[in-house]
């Protein structure tokens, strides 16, 4: 009997299967087993481990294919992170993106589309930025949907992955911008589960059939908390139907046209794809991101890509240590380059940095920054995470993306935000709404502006106060951001697909998902009886009124 092929199901635990593993001997076998002969005492721990070994070596034979197509350096840190994870737990795990691992990693095999196109690392220039204009976003995010898909699906390595006929147990996408590549998961007819690096995009939602209601739940674009004004919840519905409506015609209907070029006519619509999602991990937390309502099949894992602390290197740690009035540690992120800053906001930044006591860590792409004021130090690419978590970085200046502003909460270190684009400048709301932050508007740096900003959050304890609160609130989980998303991936797999997550709003219309139906009838039910009751009125009526106009002539 073979072992492995009885217990490859996992589903036999416990008492059943020790009886079985009993039965596997007979009454003599198992006496010498379970007596207390320290030879058989060895015989029964080498038993042990072989067992668990084959037990265990069914999961470790599922293989994950991982697709992270977008440009963004940002986008793909939170995928990393789960995707180690789950090679270091011995599963096999093949990656398609623009990063591959310098160093070789056990179970990991990296697809490369290096050279597929330009990668968004230092790339956006500052002067076409910080408006907050959501029509100049959604074009953003349409013109890299479209050139997403059309230089990489004709890539070499994807067009080797089409013709490929691997196995795979579950596929791995980033929900962003673009659906072009669940033609994968058309062919490969898998389990699918998607990541999303912000706070959920405003299209997200009705996949799930996930609650959506604009009255608390703030637009990806806009920077509104979840308490909003009149006016703000009128903007707030607006430009949640707008921007669904502009993300079908201009992403979805587009890229879907790329997709059944290279995939074939046969490729279903992409939203229905999308409508089969098994699980969402969203970069989010309540305490940090305000409370949502969620489905099972989303779960938040805010602060996933976050790594234990390690060593400073040297000069870096020599600095941080030295500042004994405290730190300021400025950077815009991976997509952002900070030396295209217009020259009168750069020299305003310096000017308000030159007049505090206070020392400066700035990140910059360049070697050299004339005019640089002495307590600043220029570093091109710090380790993040280690630098919030050092006691004598006292404020964070930041654009306001989730995963700086992330590891920022979980140091408890409070913020200067300068929102720019994207899901910045409703991230930056909540963080205001907490107490964790200070708002400074792009268009309106000034050396005055600046010190301002500094000098609220520097001086003023509450800000520190707040951060440290929402960091402990933040920090405080059954189990890890990582662990988390490990689970519920592994959750997906053991369960094929977990369709019991799945809501069955799904399979409402629009009309009998807002109960318009019920409605219909429940008005056509009482205008039926408010016509049936007016219509007996008015005939008692009738036959009243004559009875009494015949009386009075009669005593006339």
């Amino acid at each position: 009997m073979n072992i492995k092929n009885m217990y490859s199901s996992g589903k036999k635990t416990g008492p059943t299967l020790a009886a079985d593993f009993r039965a596997l001997f007979t009454p003599e076998h198992y006496r010498l087993l379970t007596g207390s002969n320290p030879a058989w005492i060895e015989v029964r721990k080498h038993l042990t481990v072989i067992t668990l070994l084959l037990l265990c070596s069914n999961v470790a034979s599922y293989k994950i294919l991982a697709l992270f197509p977008h440009i963004a350096r940002s986008h793909y840190v939170m995928g990393e992170a789960l995707l180690k994870g789950l090679a270091a737990r011995g599963y096999h795990v093949t990656v398609v993106s623009h990063f591959p691992q310098k160093n070789p990693i056990p179970n990991f095999k990296d697809i490369s589309l290096v050279g597929a196109t330009t990668v968004a690392v230092e790339q956006i220039q500052l002067v076409n930025v910080g408006t907050g204009n959501i029509p100049f976003t959604i074009n953003m995010l349409a013109t890299m949907a479209m050139d997403v898909c059309e230089t990489t699906l004709p890539a070499a390595p994807i067009q080797e992955l089409m013709k490929s006929q691997d196995k795979y147990d579950l596929i791995i996408t980033e929900l962003f911008n673009t659906d072009c590549m669940f033609g994968f998961v058309h062919k490969f007819k898998v389990p699918f589960i998607s990541i999303a690096t912000s706070v959920l995009m405003p299209w997200s939602s009705e996949r799930f059939a996930n609650p959506e209601n604009p009255s608390y739940i703030p637009h990806h674009f806009l920077g509104h908390s979840d308490r909003m004004t009149f006016f703000e919840r009128m903007l707030n519905v607006f430009y949640q139907e707008t921007t669904k409506w502009a993300y079908h015609k201009y992403m979805d209907i587009p890229t879907q046209k790329i997709a059944r070029k290279y995939f074939g006519e046969s490729l279903p619509p992409l939203a229905d794809i999308a409508r089969n999602t098994s699980l969402l991990l969203v970069n989010s937390h309540f305490s940090l991101n305000q409370p949502r309502p969620f489905v099972p099949n989303i779960v938040e894992v805010g602060g996933m890509h976050i790594t234990p602390p390690k060593p400073l290197p040297q000069d870096l740690k020599k600095f941080l240590d030295d500042s004994k009035q405290g730190v300021v540690y400025f950077s815009f992120g991976s997509m952002v380059k900070m030396t295209t800053l217009p020259e009168e906001k750069r020299q305003a930044f310096m000017q308000a940095f030159a007049a505090l006591p206070e020392r400066f860590l700035l990140k910059w792409e360049e070697e050299s920054f004339p005019g640089k004021p002495e307590n600043v130090k220029l570093v091109r690419w710090p380790p993040q995470v280690d630098v919030l978590r050092h006691p004598n970085v006292r404020v964070f200046v930041t654009h306001g993306g989730l995963m700086g502003t992330t590891e920022a909460a979980h140091s408890g270190v409070p913020m200067v935000a300068i929102p720019l684009f994207g899901d910045q400048f409703v991230n930056v709301a909540s963080y205001v709404e907490e107490g964790i932050a200070f708002k400074l508007s792009f268009t309106n740096i000034t050396k005055e502006s600046v010190l301002h900003a500094l000098n609220t959050v520097l001086r003023d304890p509450s800000y520190r106060d707040n951060a440290l609160r929402v960091s402990r609130a933040y920090n405080d989980r059954p189990m890890s951001a990582l662990d988390t998303g490990i689970f519920w991936t592994e959750y997906v797999i053991r369960h094929g697909g977990a369709p019991h997550m799945r809501s069955a709003a799904l399979d409402l219309t629009w009309y009998q998902y807002l109960l318009l139906d019920v409605l219909a009838v429940l008005i056509s039910v009482i205008a039926t009886v408010l016509l049936v009751l007016f219509y007996i009125t008015k005939r008692l009526i009738r036959l009243v009124l004559p009875s009494k106009t015949q009386g009075k002539k009669k005593k006339q």
